[in-house]
């Protein structure tokens, strides 16, 4: 039996309890949770704002330790320090062999219906699996291709962070957008995704880093982490100074909070053939769009699920940036909490004041 946060019912915020884990079949991985970060994708399920069949364990920015392998397993071996990834891929579809892995639907990386679910409770119940990870418990089990090795002096609390924050904000920047140094970025929102896609833009010699968020503290942040400008995003004039501050509007502007305002935002201070890219989670209902001058001036939007990453490669490369001094992700981190002390995370996270919660387990 394994600890978890389960989420019964949207809007009601999540019960400790425990459930049951399966032995692994022959393409899984059984984890032992180390860390797990607390990420607003998650909040967007646990609040109702995405639909989700239930109960839920939820939790998807994780490392930790293996604990055994199925027959079949070939890219990690107990004892080994992991971090998982949500865009777990198949290795054999049209997008995996075309090098677009993260758009994999990964059909193949999830349990059919005629097996066993990997977690249950109360004699058998099925509890469903957030991301193929819900990494909000002791233990994780999960598909080969959802996670990767990773340096064993590398700190999994901070490890954690990588699996989704800071390869979200980072593969924008080297994937999605593949910035050439020189090039005037600008961040719009500064939680764990927007710091990590500023600390990103500065490790790729980024010409100018302008950070634009409504908090003082968030802005702060973003210095830290290499903005060279910051702006308040609830300025009237945010757009204009974006632009001002740039020269001539900026080569990329990159959407990382999930809002109707920043996308727009994030359109209208592109200058001429520039690329706006959206990677916060929007309400379902909302639209972006270029206007008809827009595409006449060969502006480009993008979506980037997870910054479109390549995670067996990209994941051990950020760990190595940690590692040499590069990519700073001490300040992204705000606090280390218990599971038990997971909704009050929550509850700062719907404040906006801080960066990232990181949950750590015994």
């Amino acid at each position: 039996m394994a600890k978890a946060a389960i989420l019964e019912k949207p809007g009601e915020g999540l019960v400790i309890g425990e459930i049951a884990v399966a032995d692994p079949l022959p393409h899984e991985v059984l984890i032992d949770t180390r860390a797990c970060g607390l990420c607003h994708s998650d909040l967007h399920f646990i609040d109702g704002a995405y639909p989700h069949a239930l109960p839920l364990v939820p939790g998807h920015e994780a490392a930790g330790v293996v604990r055994a392998v199925g027959s079949e397993v070939k890219t990690v071996k107990p004892g080994d320090h992991v971090v998982t990834c949500l865009s777990a891929f198949c290795g054999h579809c049209e997008f995996c062999v075309t090098g677009r892995m993260a758009l994999c639907l990964g059909g193949d990386t999830r349990r059919g219906k005629g097996q066993a679910p990997r977690l249950t409770r109360d004699g058998g119940e099925p509890v469903m699996q957030l991301l193929n990870l819900s990494a909000f418990a002791e233990q994780m089990l999960i598909h080969e291709h959802a996670c990767v090795a990773i340096d064993k002096d590398m700190p999994l609390d901070r490890a954690a962070v990588i699996g989704c924050a800071v390869t979200t904000g980072a593969g924008a920047v080297f994937n999605a957008c593949k910035l050439v140094p020189g090039e005037t970025v600008a961040v719009i929102g500064c939680g764990g995704v927007g710091l990590a896609t500023v600390n990103a833009a500065r490790i790729a010699g980024a010409g100018k880093v302008i950070a634009v968020d409504p908090l003082p503290e968030k802005r702060a942040l973003a210095e830290t982490l290499g903005a060279t400008h910051t702006v308040d995003a609830l300025a009237d004039d945010a757009a204009e100074q974006v632009v001002r501050i740039s020269g001539d509007g900026v080569d990329h502007a990159i959407e990382a909070v999930g809002r109707q305002a920043s996308a727009d935002l994030a359109v209208k201070v592109l200058r001429r053939g520039g690329t706006a890219t959206i990677l916060g989670m929007m309400p379902l209902d909302c639209k972006v769009g270029l206007g008809a001058m827009d595409l006449l001036s060969g502006k480009k939007l993008q979506g980037a699920i997870m910054g479109m990453n390549h995670f067996p490669v990209d994941l051990p490369r950020l760990v190595d940036f940690y590692m040499r001094g590069l990519l700073d992700l001490d300040t992204i981190i705000a606090e280390r909490i218990p599971l038990e002390e997971i909704n009050a995370g929550f509850d700062k996270m719907r404040a906006g004041h801080s960066a990232r919660s990181v949950i750590v387990f015994d």
